[in-house]
């Protein structure tokens, strides 16, 4: 029935191909086993879904496979951000959360994520203890119909909303932005986040508009729901066109967010991080760790001097961020992708949080997205300049090209000297106070990535290049 992995942030695959009911009864079997193994099966688990093809039904598979097992479940009643449902584990005190969503992969794609007892993605080590429990076929798979697990009180449908606004406003003064007089353009991919900003925001003298709410599977204008270019160009320009003051962007399932200035340019996924980490060290007053993974900005090294702040680094994904995070009783944390989680929260990526203290960043200030970003790099003292190329790569060809690049050691790249080669997670070149280049593999979909920053725009094209010379793509 397919070897089943779990990448960067749980399990995605081909709707139809790997990932089927079975397959899906599979992975709630595992995980039903993980539970009981950790003696949390008593407490219940969370289970909610995107607004992917079948992914209310995929959901009531797993809660079947749940309830099969004599755990009972809190199944969401409509389809559910991420963050929410994150939260969710901890406001009902369950075992664990399961989320049927592929993020921000494209539409032919549907996932399976799973968190921990304080929403938090699993660790590494608890993931691998998972895929060990996944029967080689449904025969072992224990089930229980969703109209008979209702009946016997073992799948409970709720909405999980109202105690995770009540709890979010108790981190962000949303009536003082709902009467901001700011004009908003929201962007949620046809994902989790629609409606959530005309919601929590509306009803004061904001003005609010909304495009790509709503259902559609296929995600029409744009590639995939991943916050950044070329999938938002068409909101950037309808940012221009409205005369909106900014764009707030979703991915899939909202736990992800990014920002659009008010000229409709992107502000890039690490000026977004650095500036949301400014903000509660400058205008909130708050101090304490900031957790960045390797492929996110140098920018928060800087801030962490400035404030006197440590800064600690991990491998890509949540699965290595959250332990941190709870371990360092850290500020914030964060990766490249543009998901952010936030002390006071759950250990986890929230962009509906994200973007209200975005939005907050504003009010507080009196400044534009893009004065943002000026006054930023004014207390850093320089720019800095981001891309990232994304290659398709196949899974077999991985360790011929880990190999090619285990082996060359270049003494200088885009004529600029290497510091240092990190390998934590991928082949990072430290170029010093220049930036760096980083060569990784997708732990989500079968792609290479190539990543720059640089503090010299014109540095940035000849460095990407020289990644992808060195990756063998180019």
């Amino acid at each position: 029935m397919g070897n089943i992995k779990f990448g960067t942030d749980g399990w995605r695959a081909r709707v139809g191909e790997d990932y089927t009911f079975p397959n899906v009864r599979r992975v709630s079997q595992a995980f039903a086993d993980y539970l009981k193994a950790h003696n949390l099966a008593d407490k219940g688990v969370v289970v909610g879904y995107d607004q992917r093809y079948q992914s209310e039904y995929f959901a009531e598979a797993a809660a079947e496979v749940m309830a099969g097992n004599g755990i009972s479940v809190w199944l969401t009643d409509h389809n559910t951000p991420t963050p929410v449902i994150s939260y969710s584990a901890v406001e009902r005190e369950t075992g664990g959360a399961v989320n049927i969503t592929a993020s921000h992969n494209p539409p032919v794609d549907n996932g399976f994520k799973v968190r921990d007892p304080y929403g938090g993605a699993i660790a590494p080590e608890g993931l691998e203890e998972i895929e060990s429990y996944i029967p080689e076929s449904t025969d072992a798979v224990k089930r229980l119909a969703i109209g008979e697990a209702e009946e016997k009180s073992l799948v409970r449908r709720w909405d999980p909303d109202p105690a995770y606004i009540d709890h979010i406003s108790k981190l962000v003064d949303l009536e003082k932005l709902r009467n901001a007089g700011l004009k908003i353009l929201v962007e949620p991919m046809w994902g989790n986040g629609s409606g959530w900003i005309p919601r929590l925001l509306g009803g004061g003298n904001n003005t609010i508009w909304e495009i790509h709410g709503g259902r559609n599977p296929i995600f029409p204008e744009m590639q995939r729901p991943e916050p950044i270019r070329p999938n938002i160009d068409v909101a950037l320009k309808r940012t221009v066109e409205l005369g909106a003051d900014v764009l707030v962007i979703f991915d899939g399932d909202a736990d992800r967010m990014g920002i659009g200035d008010e000229n409709g340019e992107y502000i890039d996924q690490l000026r977004a991080y650095a500036l949301l980490a400014y903000y509660l060290l400058e205008v909130r007053g708050e101090r304490g760790p900031i957790i960045k993974t390797i492929s996110t900005t140098s920018m928060l090294n800087r801030l962490g001097e400035i404030y006197d702040v440590p800064v600690y680094e991990t491998g890509v994904g949540f699965k290595y961020v959250a332990p941190k995070f709870q371990e360092t009783n850290a500020l914030i944390g964060g990766e490249e992708s543009g998901g952010y989680a936030f002390r006071g929260n759950v250990p986890e990526r929230d962009g509906i949080l994200g973007n209200l203290y975005f939005l907050d960043f504003m009010v507080q200030t009196g400044k534009s997205p893009s004065q943002l970003v000026q006054t930023l790099f004014d207390k850093l003292g320089q720019s800095y300049y981001y891309d990232r190329i994304d290659t398709r790569f196949p899974s077999q060809k991985r360790p011929e090209a880990k190999a090619r690049l285990n082996k060359i050691k270049p003494d200088t790249l885009a004529g600029v000297p290497v510091k240092d080669v990190i390998t934590v997670d991928g082949y990072k070149y430290d170029l010093g106070d220049k930036g760096f280049m980083l060569i990784r593999f997708s732990g989500t979909e079968p792609i290479i990535r190539v990543y720059g920053e640089v503090t010299d725009q014109d540095l940035l094209a000849p460095l990407l290049q020289s990644g992808l010379e060195l990756a063998g793509l180019a």
